[in-house]
């Protein structure tokens, strides 16, 4: 049976474009890309859109190797 391991992603983990300024698209795709290149896949992911920024919460899964 395939057993699996868990990560959370969180958008307050995206670096921000700079001193008070939100979060680019580009930033949150290298963030989320980085998971893809280890091995997680995107499951789930919660969106909020206010005042013009987006937010998120989501979580992963990779299988286990061992």
């Amino acid at each position: 049976m395939k057993k699996w391991e868990y990560k959370v992603v969180d958008s307050k983990d995206v670096p921000r474009a700079g001193v008070l300024k939100g979060r680019d698209r580009a930033a949150i795709e290298a963030y989320l890309n980085r998971f893809g290149a280890d091995g997680w896949e995107l499951v789930n992911m919660d969106l909020l859109q206010l005042e013009g920024r987006t937010d998120f919460v989501g979580w992963a899964k990779r299988e286990l190797t061992k």
